[in-house]
């Protein structure tokens, strides 16, 4: 029998690092070649990795939840005939303990001294022995007179972590626990079993980092403006009666896509990115449109690339495969990355206004808000007009408050004038 060692392999150029997100085998398990051993994640991207031989699962490199070096070991498999891992030298065997021989009884005086007055030692301090955890519903250890302080002070001692023995709550315990509270009980604590502990892994960390990232590193900016929506409304309803059964069915969110292409194209910097480590901002020529998708794994941002190359019904379809794949799970490392500007929205569960999140090291973000029927003044009398807020965030660094205003203006404009889309120069 030999030892087969697989080791996490490069899953992305530049790549150092992935997250162990799952395990498909445990200890003792056995694999055949291509059997799934584990998933990892690096970058939103979900890697699998198989096994390349047939054999039993002797040990597993970590806990879900780690981050592994690549090519660190992940699993080790018995394999029948050689292996392409030496196998560990095998612990010298200890050696038996010589017994020791007796010592010789020593000569009896023959006249007997005279006694020295004992010296006693001095005491030790003594440090208080770690509070012991009881068992649940098991009654406290305390002496009467504890008991009676206890209940003069209204403390009720199934509450507070005894340090004596066989977990004996002393005075002292009392005495921290009235200073401190449960929380400072010689460091211990009793479980709230209402209260449960779920660790961040996989996608849900990422989102965490990022988000952590973007708040603790850019100065927002958000501006939020009504857009008269009825106009774009109509003429997506007409697209859609004509054109759905055989294109597919239009959301607003490619009209939105194709206002950004536009109005980017006259503010380039609001289309880029900042490296603020390296105090750059790198401003693209294509839009490659990130469009964040709820997951049942959370937020993930699938992108569309060179938007302003699209016709309308190409940017809907392309938006239909990303968020069906990232949704499936089967989104590529390609798909979800890339972006230089994002789009969010909480489609009919949206508010009125929200503050978007900047997707670092992006500039801008534009949140969509629930379209809603509203009564509006046209000079003369209030009319219902179709209404919605879009809420646009700006890295505040690199894009002025006057830029901003101006990009937010601009999307209004084409919004509330559909036609203008499709007039090019």
């Amino acid at each position: 029998m030999g030892m087969h060692t697989i080791r996490l392999p490069d899953v992305g150029e530049g790549v150092a690092e992935a997250e162990l997100t799952k395990w498909h085998v445990k200890t003792g398990d056995i694999v055949r070649e291509d059997d799934l051993i584990a998933e990892v994640m690096t970058d939103k991207a979900s890697v699998e990795i198989p096994s390349d031989v047939t054999g039993t699962i002797v040990w597993l490199g970590g806990e879900v939840g780690e981050t592994l070096a690549i090519g660190s070991d992940l699993a080790r498999i018995e394999v029948e005939g050689e292996g392409n891992t030496a196998s560990a030298p095998e612990e010298p065997a200890k050696a038996e303990p010589v017994p020791e021989k007796p010592e010789a009884p020593a000569p009896e005086p023959t006249e007997k001294e005279p006694e020295q007055p004992q010296q006693h030692a001095a005491p030790e301090p003594s440090t208080p022995r770690p509070a012991t955890r009881r068992k649940e519903g098991e009654r406290p250890l305390a002496s009467p007179a504890v008991r009676r302080r206890a209940r003069e002070a209204g403390i009720d001692l199934r509450q507070v972590m005894g340090s004596g023995p066989a977990g004996r709550i002393t005075h002292d315990d009392l005495t921290v626990f009235a200073e401190h509270g449960p929380a400072h009980d010689h460091g211990a604590r009793r479980p709230d079993p209402s209260v449960s502990e779920e660790k961040l892994i996989g996608l849900r960390k990422r989102i965490a980092e990022r988000m952590a990232l973007s708040k603790s590193r850019i100065p927002h900016i958000t501006i939020i403006e009504e857009i008269d929506m009825t106009d774009l409304e109509t003429l997506r309803a007409k697209l859609n009666a004509e054109h759905a059964e055989t294109r597919g069915k239009l959301t607003i969110l490619p009209f939105i896509m194709l206002a950004i292409a536009e109005a980017v194209s006259e503010q380039p910097q609001i289309n880029a990115h900042f490296d603020d480590d390296a105090g750059i901002m790198r401003q693209f020529g294509g839009v490659h449109c990130g469009v964040a998708t709820q997951t049942r794994g959370g937020l993930m941002v699938p992108v569309v690339r060179h938007v302003e190359a699209l016709t309308l019904w190409e940017a809907a379809r392309e938006l239909v495969r990303l968020s069906q794949s990232a949704r499936d799970g089967s989104a590529g490392r390609d798909d979800l990355r890339g972006s230089t500007i994002t789009i969010t929205s909480l489609g009919p569960l949206g508010g009125v206004a929200t503050t978007p999140i900047i997707n670092h090291p992006e500039v801008a973000i534009v949140g969509i808000n629930k379209l809603a029927t509203r009564p509006m003044w046209n000079g003369s009398d209030f009319i219902p007009r179709q209404m919605m807020n879009l809420s646009c965030g700006f890295d505040h660094r690199v894009i002025d408050g006057w830029d901003a205003a101006v990009f937010v203006q601009k999307l209004k404009t084409l919004l509330e004038t559909p036609a203008l889309l499709f007039v090019k120069g």
